[in-house]
């Protein structure tokens, strides 16, 4: 029997209520395919603040190096206590550091639109094609959030005010391993790969483009595009269905994917993956729901666990190699949907057929789905 250690690290806000599903899912996949997972939560975020005065504990820390995979919720309260300084909070402390502590380099976020849910989108109807599919391979530990100097210090010559430093980094080695992941996965798909910089300003945009060309030379089979950041916001809007996989620096594919989540209805639907050194099969992985802690709805059973228990199965299939049980899993997420499960995001009046759940309900629906 395949045996694997799995740190379940819930966060704040409705991080608990979507992995209590997904621990679910897990379960009901265990009996399903004869797995071994053994499950530990532990606290991050608020709750780790809380429980050791640090967003990330040592005993959590401690957990994720002991372990397979990191299954992660989500971090962080705007509203709470903000006299904590912002290296401290949980978006800096417990997630940055986690990135950074794994290497965990490439960040995986597919946007999909299931054909039943084209009311969720934004978009009219003939943008939307013969439907969405497209995969952000994000860069996910250099650039502008890890760049150094990154301060705020009086403005010089001037009785006040001050200036706020943010330095925008990156080396040839940093987007070489980064362009070989999104070329592999373009070659799993429809071997189209965009990339995507801002070339004509800034310097490492010039070299960005540099090594992507040289590196797509590598992989023939693959169409390689350039595209300006700008230009790419306004492309996801106008006509989706050219991108394939599109390829970006840590700012612009954190903004890209959010704005590309709106083309699926709802962050609630995306999950996404952070991979380590080697970034294939077997390897250490991070896997969280696109979205984030969503405080105004927590403990409310509003909540859309779709991205959270979708996460699940990018971890089946990259850190566990289990390829026919994350399947099974993505199947079943869609079977619910056609079935007529809709939370409050991806909910309209006027769509025959659908039902408003609660964030219980969904799970269990899709776990039904799985066991049938």
């Amino acid at each position: 029997m395949k045996h694997f250690k799995i740190a379940a690290l819930a966060g704040d806000g409705i991080g608990p209520e979507v992995m209590r599903e997904a621990i679910n899912v897990l379960r009901a996949t265990e009996k399903i395919f004869g797995f071994q997972f053994t499950i530990t939560e532990a606290a991050v975020g608020w709750a780790g603040i809380d429980q050791s005065g640090q967003a990330l504990p040592d005993a959590t820390l401690a957990l994720c190096r002991e372990s397979d995979a990191i299954l992660f919720g989500s971090v962080g309260l705007p509203e709470r206590d903000p006299t904590i300084p912002k290296e401290q909070r949980p978006e800096r402390a417990a997630l940055l550091r986690i990135r950074k502590e794994f290497g965990l380099f490439a960040n995986l976020r597919p946007v999909q639109l299931p054909k039943a849910l084209a009311h969720a989108c934004p978009l009219a109807l003939e943008r939307q094609g013969n439907g969405i599919d497209i995969l952000v391979v994000r860069e996910l530990t250099g650039g502008m959030y890890f760049g150094q100097p990154k301060k705020t210090e009086p403005l010089p010559g001037s009785a006040g005010g001050f200036r706020a430093i943010d330095t925008m980094v990156y080396t040839t080695p940093e987007i070489e391993r980064i362009a070989h992941v999104a070329f592999r996965a373009a070659r799993l798909r429809r071997k189209k790969l965009t990339s995507i910089d801002k070339a004509n300003v800034l310097e490492n945009g010039i070299l960005w483009r540099e090594v992507v060309t040289r590196i797509g030379q590598e992989y023939p089979d693959v169409t390689l595009e350039h595209m300006f950041v700008d230009n790419g916001a306004m492309q996801l809007m106008l006509r989706p269905t050219q991108f394939d996989v599109m390829l970006c620096e840590n700012m612009f594919g954190d903004i890209l994917s959010d704005e590309a989540a709106a083309l699926a209805g709802s962050l609630g639907m995306l999950p996404s993956a952070s991979l380590g050194a080697t970034s294939g099969e077997n390897t250490f992985g991070f896997y969280e729901p696109a979205g984030g802690t969503a405080p105004d709805i927590a403990g409310k059973n509003l909540a859309n666990p779709i991205a959270q228990i979708l996460s699940v199965a990018l971890m089946l299939r990259h850190s566990f190699g289990l390829h026919e049980a994350a399947a099974a899993i993505e199947a079943a997420v869609t079977a619910a949907i056609l079935a007529g499960n809709r939370t409050g995001d991806i909910f309209s009046p006027s769509e025959t057929g659908a039902r408003k759940v609660g964030t219980s309900e969904m799970g269990a629906a899709i776990v039904a789905a799985l066991q049938a």
